[in-house]
C-alpha cells in the first residue's frame, strides 16, 4: 500500500508510489505512452492524453485506493522524489538533497551531523 504524504505541488495530502508501484503505472514514460499510441490508433493528441490518462489513473487507483484525476500529477506521487519528513513541521523536504524545508524554513537535521 502506498505511503500517504503532504504533496507539496498539490499542496495535500496524497498517497505516493514506490518506484515498483510507479513503473506499473508508467511501463514507459506518459509521453512515449501517448506518442505510441497515437501511432497506433491515429487519435489526436487531447484523446491520446485522456485515454492513455484514463488507464494510468486506473492503476493509480487499484494501487492506492485514492482516485486522482489528474494523470499528470502522477509524475510526482513518487515516494522517491521526496526527501524525509521536516524534524519541525513534518512535511516531507521537497527533495532527498534539500538543506531546509521550503514549508517551514527550518534547517534539515542531517544523520551524520
Amino acid at each position: 500500500m502506498a505511503i500517504t504524504m503532504c504533496c507539496w505541488r498539490c499542496n495535500a495530502d496524497r498517497p505516493l508510489l514506490t518506484d515498483e508501484e510507479y513503473q506499473q503505472v508508467f511501463r514507459v514514460s506518459f509521453m512515449e505512452q501517448i506518442r505510441k499510441y497515437r501511432e497506433e490508433t491515429g487519435m489526436g493528441l487531447r484523446q491520446a492524453q485522456t485515454d492513455v490518462g484514463a488507464a494510468a489513473l486506473a492503476t493509480y487507483e487499484r494501487i492506492t485506493g485514492f482516485k486522482e484525476n489528474n494523470p499528470f500529477a502522477l509524475y510526482h506521487h513518487r515516494l522517491s522524489l521526496y526527501g524525509p519528513p521536516c524534524d519541525k513541521c513534518g512535511k516531507p523536504l521537497r527533495t532527498p538533497a534539500a538543506n531546509f524545508c521550503a514549508a517551514c524554513s527550518a534547517p534539515r537535521r542531517h544523520a551524520n551531523v
